[in-house]
């Protein structure tokens, strides 16, 4: 049965024969699609500062053009043909901006500081599903094994009942009751095998590879808050949605800061060569050069309201982009309640599974022993049976609430990253794109003292504090 589901797995690489749930977050965030992706569309965000960074460079073009004229006089007037060529070369410089260009630059920088902590946060919901899908396979193996076991017992039970009816010790109903009992069992078992096929699907979705023989997941108390309180204060500091709308407020103040600036004088400079002369015959001797340099200050004066317009919408951007920050703040301090409160509980719930599962096994070993002795009938053995059975299912379950909750508490804080989960793993250099592209083609040397003066009316991007490190940098493995 199990080889029936485990067959729609095929087209994927097979797993090692043993693999570390630090094995399967190492692969998932080298090749994950989903991550991928979004790195894909930070470093396309990147090029929104160079775009910005344009209105400081110069803009150089060529034009060339060629003319004929024919005119035919009536009556014998003949015909009088002429051409003529031009060619020019402009070259414009700003200098002067309003502030319209430095507030873009400062809007396109926070909003890649936000695209940054948006990659956190697509990599916290990756490696969340990793250790999600590792935990349910890990987790569906048990409890196929738990079933495996149960079918075991029940058909030694159901043997030893049918014997002991042929010497009349019981009835057909106690035979009855055990083919039922191992029926329902056989039942769960395919349930079972089914329930672990699904799981081995959303792991292989997410790693990128079957799974085989998984280790013990292991512990994250060490990169974990202490108290619920240090919880709350990571959360707002390090929280990748708060800390993304912060840097979206951010931008949405300089957008404001760029509207205002329509109003203001721009100053450019322009330099042009022309050439003109004959296309045919093509004399470059015989051309005519014409060098014009000048100087253009604009005033815009009256835009029939456009400008007041942006500027209005682009405050009510901003007044939305503020509110958006607190309710981001409140979303994330419910997140690390409901991930606390969940861990508290599950591990409340690991340490009363596990005296529910010494007590039902010493109480099956026991009913097994006085029915024997005709203390017990066959409905006793099958209900301790079934009892021990339910209370291992509900220890496993227990233990994989446990790690998921801890692993949400992590990700409310902002400490579900590679550089947590797996300290040895190179990690992705998100910042490496946009320096690359800080001195790229089309970079002038005098475009920095021009956006230094031109900056003096527009806001900066206020870096946030870095995201701190987990208490131990030895990663979740201690």
């Amino acid at each position: 049965m199990a080889s029936i589901f485990s067959a729609g797995l095929i087209g994927l690489p097979p797993a090692a024969a043993a693999e570390s749930l630090l094995d399967a977050l190492a692969l998932a965030y080298q090749t994950n699609p989903v991550l991928q992706a979004q790195r894909a569309n930070l470093r396309a965000l990147d090029e929104s500062i160079v775009q910005a960074r344009s209105g400081w460079r110069p803009t150089l073009g060529v034009s060339a053009s060629a003319t004929y004229n024919e005119v035919r006089t009536p009556n014998g007037g003949g015909i009088d043909e002429s051409n003529s060529a031009t060619a020019g070369l402009s070259l414009t410089q700003p200098l002067w901006t309003g502030g319209r260009v430095a507030s873009a630059v400062s809007a396109a920088e926070a909003e890649v500081l936000a695209g940054r902590e948006s990659l956190r946060r697509v990599e916290a919901e990756v490696l969340a599903g990793v250790i999600t899908a590792y935990v349910d396979v890990r987790r569906d193996q048990e409890a196929l094994r738990i079933r495996r076991d149960n079918v075991q017992v029940l058909s030694r039970q159901l043997d030893e009942s049918n014997a002991r009816f042929e010497v009349g010790e019981i009835t057909r109903t106690d035979v009855a009751q055990s083919q039922a009992r191992l029926a329902a069992a056989e039942a769960q078992l395919r349930s079972a095998e089914a329930q672990l096929a699904i799981s081995r699907a959303g792991y292989a979705a997410v790693v990128g590879q079957n799974p085989g023989s998984l280790e013990a997941e292991p512990p994250l108390a060490s990169i974990l808050p202490s108290t619920v309180d240090q919880a709350y204060e990571a959360a707002e500091r390090d929280n990748p949605q708060v800390r993304q709308a912060l840097y979206n407020a951010q931008a949405a103040e300089a957008r404001v800061a760029a509207a205002r600036a329509e109003r203001m004088p721009n100053l450019s400079l322009t330099g042009n060569v022309g050439w003109t002369g004959l296309a045919e015959p093509f004399e470059p001797s015989d051309y005519s050069r014409a060098v014009t340099g000048r100087a253009t200050v604009t005033v815009p004066l009256f835009t029939g309201g456009l400008t007041n317009s942006r500027v209005r919408a682009a405050r009510e951007r901003e007044t939305a982009a503020e509110l958006t920050v607190e309710q981001t703040r409140r979303s994330a301090l419910q997140s690390v309640t409901q991930a606390w409160s969940q861990l508290l509980a599950a591990r409340a719930n690991i340490g009363s599974t596990e005296e529910q599962v010494r007590a039902a096994r010493i109480a099956a070993e026991g009913v097994r022993q006085e029915q024997q002795v005709g203390l017990r009938t066959t409905i006793d053995v099958l209900n301790a049976e079934q009892e021990l059975r339910a209370a291992e299912l509900a220890q496993i379950n227990a233990r994989r609430d446990e790690y998921v909750a801890a692993t949400l508490v992590l990700a409310a804080v902002g400490r579900l990253d590679a550089a947590n989960l797996a300290p040895g793993l190179e990690t992705y250099d998100a910042e490496r794109n946009a320096r690359d592209l800080r001195f790229t083609w089309g970079w002038t040397p005098w475009e920095e003292p021009i956006g230094v003066v031109d900056s003096v009316f527009a806001p900066r991007t206020q870096l946030l504090p870095a995201t701190a490190p987990a208490p131990s940098a030895a990663g979740p493995a201690n």
